[in-house]
């Protein structure tokens, strides 16, 4: 079974020695652990629940497992659902009662990236948190609500955790500097480092660690931000292609797309990008959002969304990343209309409720003899050969069936001519049954 929180050796990475030891000294999530909030009085209660923290990397969910098991004296045991399975579970499970029968003790279970065990593994926790052998605390990155099973997740409370804002982050610099590192930065300096945490604790304490083992290597005694920029080869921005934030990203696009703010598109467009984001999977979003958001109010908004896709195929980056450019800020000013897409979901919804109606006879293809004799195709109306190439008053629905109007379209753009074609060619049709009464 992995020990995750052995005592830190002289040569600790400064993330492990700089692990807070009591919960005043964590940096960060206020809104959790301030005077009278949700974690702070669990720590307080005097007896602790189950839970999952959820959160990015960096942001203190393993430091709180690890004090609430000094604060409620619970015997401790990490796991980590990449390297563990249902044995090391199977072990937990002994040890806990072991503690109980041997001294009475509780006994804290947490799991880090409780996101990869799968249903089977999580299920494994479930009797043994019902009984209260344990109390069951998970990490994740993930979204609970898709990533851990339900039947877990009704055990236990799920607590959001927030990454940490520049002058956190700036708290927990001078804290390190402080108390282990004792270099001399300059303000350019300082602020380079809290950007390329990013919110990060972690990432934060791994940069200035890569900073001391430079300065030394280059016997710098003053950091500056030249240097900085110089000693990181790369600044990694974090984006999790298949998590959470990635999907954030991309709504954040879709919405500013919808909402027709070119500069706001071009923003998360970049952002994606820069974070790493496959270029044709956003060219396959711009595509979904020319269809849903735009529709008929613009018809080149689908063309000019492939086209982009075409272009990158073509060019790959950096290149093609201007044609997604150009084409997020076309979609954003176009006009906007999400008719089609409604008319389709109102018309997919009816379909799975209805019966199987058949297709009326006079719409049906007559190929062989045998169907024309059945009267397939009879009394069909070529519109063609009709005034204004319409048959006024045919219907098109299967019989029995009452017309509906699913298609709404908008005033916007393109769909304010189609709105006023539409009513002229149904004003045909109420012509054409008053003819018909008379």
């Amino acid at each position: 079974m992995s020990d995750l929180f052995a005592e830190p050796t002289p040569a600790a990475p400064l993330a492990e020695a700089l692990r807070p030891k009591t919960l005043d000294e964590v940096v960060g999530q206020r809104h959790l652990l301030g005077p009278g909030k949700p974690l702070r009085l669990a720590f307080e209660s005097g007896k602790p629940h189950s839970m999952i923290l959820w959160g990015p990397p960096g942001v203190g969910k393993t430091t709180l497992a690890r004090l609430m098991a000094d604060a409620f004296d619970a015997e401790f045991i990490a796991l980590s659902a990449v390297f563990s399975g249902v044995k090391d579970i199977r072990d937990a499970v002994a040890r806990a009662r072991e503690v109980l029968a041997q001294s009475g003790r509780r006994t804290i279970v947490f799991v880090d990236e409780v996101h990869r065990f799968n249903k089977a593994q999580q299920d494994a926790f479930l009797p043994y948190v019902e009984q209260g052998l344990f109390t069951f605390i998970g990490a994740t990155t993930e979204n609970p609500s898709f990533e851990v099973n339900s039947a877990l997740l009704s055990r236990a409370a799920v607590y959001v955790l927030q990454s940490l804002t520049e002058d956190e982050l700036g708290e927990l610099f001078d804290r390190a500097n402080d108390r282990v590192l004792h270099l001399e930065f300059d303000e350019q300096a300082r602020a380079r480092i809290i950007g390329l945490a990013d919110g990060d604790a972690r990432r934060l304490l791994n940069v200035l660690e890569i900073l001391r083992t430079a300065a030394d290597a280059a016997g710098v005694a003053r950091i500056d931000g030249a240097f900085v920029e110089n000693a990181m080869a790369r600044n990694l921005r974090r984006f999790d292609k298949g998590g959470d934030v990635f999907y954030d990203q991309i709504s954040a696009l879709h919405k500013s797309v919808r909402g027709s703010n070119p500069d706001a598109a071009l923003y998360w467009l970049v952002r994606m990008l820069d974070g790493g984001a496959d270029p044709l999977y956003i060219g396959r979003r711009l595509v979904r959002m020319a269809s849903e958001d735009i529709g008929l109010a613009d018809p080149r908004a689908l063309r000019l969304a492939l086209d982009a896709c075409e272009a990158y195929e073509r060019l790959g980056s950096p290149e093609g990343e201007l044609a997604l450019a150009q084409a997020v800020v076309y979609l954003a000013c176009a006009a906007k209309s999400n008719a089609v897409y409604v008319a389709y979901n109102a018309a997919r919804a009816f379909v799975s409720q209805d019966e199987s109606r058949p297709v009326p006879i006079h719409l049906r293809n007559a190929p062989t003899r045998l169907m024309k004799e059945l009267g397939y195709g009879r009394a069909y109306r070529y519109a063609h050969d009709e005034p204004e190439a319409y048959a006024a008053g045919e219907n098109y629905f299967p019989e029995g069936m009452a017309p509906v109007q699913w298609y709404r379209p908008t005033e916007r753009g393109l769909e304010a001519r189609i709105a006023e074609k539409l009513a002229y060619l149904r004003s045909l049709d109420e012509r054409a049954k008053q003819r018909a009464k008379e």
